[in-house]
This record gives structure tokens, C-alpha cells and sequence, in this order.
């Protein structure tokens, strides 16, 4: 009775050995895309993370984008789920850019990103898609 008692005590002592303190860090990204039909893009982000358990984080991301034939503004705004190990990074965004001045407001954002990262610097490649288009880009981010 008492062992049966001590496997879920054991598993949350498991869990919480895991756990990181949960401050959160920002960033202040910048970013230029190569999007299918020869469009391309800056975009300059403010982002935040926390990680949940030792290796994954979650955070978002939100900024202002600028497309070389357009006048409108493109607000992106993503979800980010993280998997750090050692000093590569790998993440998943997701989320809605709004775009203002054109037609249409929102297009779907999904997107797989990877690369380095120390204490003050993270860069790397994000591959994904924009509504119906591929995007490939360079990221850039300074952790404030």
C-alpha cells in the first residue's frame, strides 16, 4: 500500500527536478524573408520566453514587418514553443499577421525555426508558410 502511495509522489519530485525558475526573457529580433512569387520582407520583433520545464519554452512574439513592393504594415504576432539543448534551438511559431493598408487583413503564419543561441545572441533560419506562400528567412535576436 505504501509503494503505491509513493510512485505519484515520486513522479511530481521526477517533474519538478526538471523545472526551471520562471523568469521570463526578452528579446528584440530583426528578420528579412524570402517569400515564394519574389516578394521579400524586414521585420523587426519584440519577444518573450519562459521555460516550462528544463529543455522547452513557451513565449510569443509581436512586431512590424515591411514588404518590398507594398505599402501596407504587417503586424506579426506568433506563439513560440522552444526546445533548447546545450546552444542550438529549435521552435515552433504560429499565429496571425495582420497586414494594413492592402486587401486582406489576416494570414496564417506557421513556421519551423532553428539555430544558435548564448546568453545575449540567437541566430538562425526559420522555413514556413504565410497564408499560401513559402517563406524562407535569417533570424537575428538580441536577449535584452
Amino acid at each position: 500500500m505504501r509503494t503505491r502511495c509513493m510512485v505519484p509522489l515520486l513522479a511530481l519530485l521526477a517533474l519538478l527536478a526538471l523545472t526551471r525558475p520562471a523568469a521570463a526573457s526578452v528579446d528584440l529580433g530583426l528578420g528579412a524573408d524570402w517569400i515564394q512569387g519574389g516578394h521579400s520582407d524586414l521585420n523587426l520583433t519584440l519577444g518573450v520566453d519562459s521555460y516550462l520545464v528544463r529543455f522547452f519554452s513557451i513565449g510569443g512574439r509581436a512586431g512590424v514587418a515591411f514588404f518590398e513592393h507594398s505599402d501596407g504594415v504587417v503586424v506579426p504576432v506568433d506563439l513560440k514553443l522552444g526546445l533548447h539543448i546545450q546552444r542550438v534551438y529549435f521552435e515552433g511559431l504560429v499565429g496571425p499577421w495582420m497586414q494594413f493598408g492592402d486587401g486582406d487583413l489576416f494570414h496564417f503564419h506557421v513556421a519551423f525555426g532553428f539555430g544558435l543561441e548564448s546568453r545575449s545572441l540567437a541566430g538562425g533560419l526559420e522555413v514556413g508558410r504565410v497564408e499560401d506562400a513559402t517563406m524562407v528567412g535569417l533570424r537575428l535576436a538580441i536577449k535584452l
